[in-house]
């Protein structure tokens, strides 16, 4: 089907994930009438290349939307939630990037390799909510495990980037590590926790009274809510001093006998993911060679000896891309094609 051009608005354009979308959308095939780029006061101003033009950033306010076909909201779940009714009312889809609307049983959750179908319920609120990296992830490379042999539970240890607080998480670690190289005492940290450079903080959003994080919860709801409500899902998220990349370390019991050598034989050939398996040649997921890659890696797969039907893998990918700006421009195309009144 042939989409006319769109009339599109990113808003968080200036952020990790929002420079990431601009990218994303010059590399892709969506034909782009305009863009418009919307930020804080604070970034207004701040110009971005795409295709062979010089954009700059506008401070988002009355008449943002007016005349946009589709919005990619990527300024935080609070920015979201304030400015979807504006987007609404001007007849502008929405695309959401953040966590605002991943829980809300009235918005579709859609990984578009799993459930594209889940689009239909878009009209309900004019929004649909891409799962967060981590959860994308996980769901991609559990999914053909689940259609074989059923996935009983699944435990996860997240290995998060610091891009996954958003752009003050790289400039934050940036600082640290050239401070700590010099010598010199690094700033104290304000978008993390804890110092990031030359440590790993188990601590991923605030914990809550049963001492999982709010990441832990959320990316453990999300894969559910993707793959089924039955499925046990444990996560521990820990952020790690890398800049792009979220590493998992995944513990699977399936429900009937699968065995390594076959589960290398689904990822081969499952949508959305790339097997990286060769670990005598020293060949596996790494940061290094997911970034910038729109697939999921899958390597170290090998038998559980400690439970019956377990499995154990390894998985990283881009978290700028997969359950983000690639997942969203994915996300775009689908409703253009499918779900949205375009004149």
């Amino acid at each position: 089907m042939t989409i006319r051009p769109l009339h599109l608005a990113v808003l968080g354009a200036t952020g990790a994930v929002g420079r990431a979308l601009v990218q994303a959308l010059e590399e892709s095939d969506l034909p782009v009438a305009s863009l418009a780029l919307l930020a804080s006061e604070h970034s207004a101003g701040a110009e971005l290349d795409f295709r062979d033009d010089v954009l700059r950033a506008a401070a988002v306010g009355p008449g943002a939307f007016a005349g946009k076909d589709l919005a990619f909201f990527a300024a935080g779940a609070a920015t979201s939630r304030a400015h979807l009714e504006a987007a609404r009312a001007a007849g502008c889809a929405v695309v959401d990037l953040t966590p605002a609307f991943r829980g809300d049983a009235e918005v579709p959750l859609v990984l578009p390799p799993l459930n594209a179908d889940a689009l239909a319920g878009f009209a309900r609120r004019g929004v649909v909510a891409v799962p967060g990296p981590a959860s994308a992830q996980l769901a991609l490379a559990l999914a053909p495990l689940h259609r074989a042999a059923g996935v009983e539970r699944a435990s996860s240890v997240v290995l998060e980037a610091v891009s996954g607080a958003g752009q003050k998480g790289v400039s934050e670690l940036e600082a640290e590590l050239r401070a700590m190289l010099s010598f010199q005492e690094p700033p104290p940290p304000t978008a993390l926790p804890h110092r990031a450079a030359f440590n790993v903080v188990p601590q991923v959003g605030p914990f809550g009274d049963d001492g999982a994080s709010e990441e832990e919860r959320a990316v453990a709801a999300d894969v559910r809510r993707l793959l089924g409500s039955s499925l046990r899902v444990g996560v521990t998220a820990v952020r790690v001093p890398v800049f792009y990349g979220h590493v998992q370390l995944v513990s699977v019991k399936l429900r009937r006998a699968l065995g390594a050598a076959a589960a290398r034989e689904l990822f081969r050939q499952a949508p959305g993911v790339k097997l990286v398996d060769a670990p005598q040649e020293g060949v596996y997921p790494m940061p290094m060679l997911a970034v910038n890659d729109d697939a999921v890696l899958v390597g170290r797969v090998r038998d559980d000896p400690t439970q019956e039907h377990g499995l154990d893998l390894v998985l990283c990918g881009d978290n700028l891309r997969q359950g983000g700006a690639s997942t969203a421009i994915e996300l775009a195309k689908l409703l253009a094609e499918k779900h949205l009144k375009l004149g």
